[in-house]
């Protein structure tokens, strides 16, 4: 009888697989701010592999927040799902570094800014339409625009889909929901106090908030299982042996949003971990695409 697989061992295999894949340039590139950080990379599809227009996903990669993770780990899949007639809008942000020397002795490097991870979720969600515009990008159609992302980037995602249900005065709400036809969350931290309790990516949602009273502060802001419901039709791809993002997190933002009697459809991957969701070598990408696919085929809410 054989020994059954090593978790850490198919996790780093998982994880070596994914980072071992050369970043793929875009076809464009198109600044939403000031800062290096507010840019977005557009992935577009070969002529007439739309059949027409070809939809738009607005894609947030993950990596914990960290600045040492950036856009370019997810662009080959950015460049999978343009393959198969997607436009692909990969967006950056401003992510954490190590504050010191010490630190980088000690930890890992910090999570997020406050407030300014979120400033630019919000903004490049709002900037997203007019850059295909000023960029003059062939058959898109940002009327049929879905909301994806990774791991912190499914975080994103969610996010952004819920700004309408922020309290008034709060800069990043919206008035109406967004007009889009669903999310598609990766092995997303959907539920930050699950995730803080469970110690998801090193302590990753305490060093994105902070801790005691500021961290209480800002949460109900923060955490998309806080504000449900949305409206918006809502989907989450979760991997059955993620050992990143733990499947009670998913389970966690499923309660929440059946509490609150919110729409969703969890897709649960057996045997995948956190890594295959995003790589296109991996069977488990093919589901990704199946579900982008049926978000695009919804009509708006």
């Amino acid at each position: 009888m054989t020994d059954p697989p090593d978790p850490a061992g198919v996790t780093a295999a998982e994880e070596a697989s994914l980072f071992g894949l050369a970043p793929v340039a875009p076809d464009a590139t198109a600044a939403y701010g000031e800062h290096p950080d507010q840019v977005v990379d557009f992935h577009l599809p070969p002529e007439g592999a739309a059949g027409g227009a070809a939809p738009l996903v607005l894609l947030f990669h993950g990596g914990a927040w960290r600045a040492p993770y950036d856009r370019r780990h997810l662009s080959p899949f950015a460049t999978h799902l343009a393959a198969r007639g997607f436009a692909v809008a990969l967006g950056e942000y401003r992510r954490g570094a190590r504050p010191s020397a010490h630190a980088a002795a000690t930890g890992p490097p910090r999570a997020g800014r406050w407030p300014e991870t979120f400033d630019d979720i919000a903004a490049v969600v709002d900037a997203v339409p007019g850059l295909v515009r000023e960029c003059a990008l062939p058959g898109v159609d940002t009327e049929r625009l879905v909301l994806a992302g990774h791991s912190a980037g499914g975080h994103a995602a969610l996010w952004a889909a819920a700004r309408h249900r922020l309290p008034p005065g709060v800069p990043w709400r919206l008035s109406a929901p967004p007009r889009v036809r669903g999310v598609v969350a990766l092995a997303p931290i959907a539920d930050l106090t699950t995730a803080r309790a469970l110690h998801v990516c090193s302590g990753a949602v305490d060093q994105l908030l902070g801790t005691g009273d500021e961290a209480a502060a800002r949460l109900p802001f923060a955490d998309p299982a806080a504000l449900l419901p949305t409206g918006v039709r809502t989907t989450v791809v979760q991997g059955g042996t993620d050992a990143d993002v733990p499947p009670q997190v998913a389970d966690s933002f499923a309660a929440a949003a059946a509490v609150a009697r919110q729409p969703l459809r969890v897709v649960r991957i057996a045997g995948a971990g956190h890594f295959p969701l995003i790589d296109p070598t991996a069977p488990a990408a093919r589901t990704v695409v199946d579900e982008i696919s049926r978000a695009v085929s919804e009509d708006v809410r």
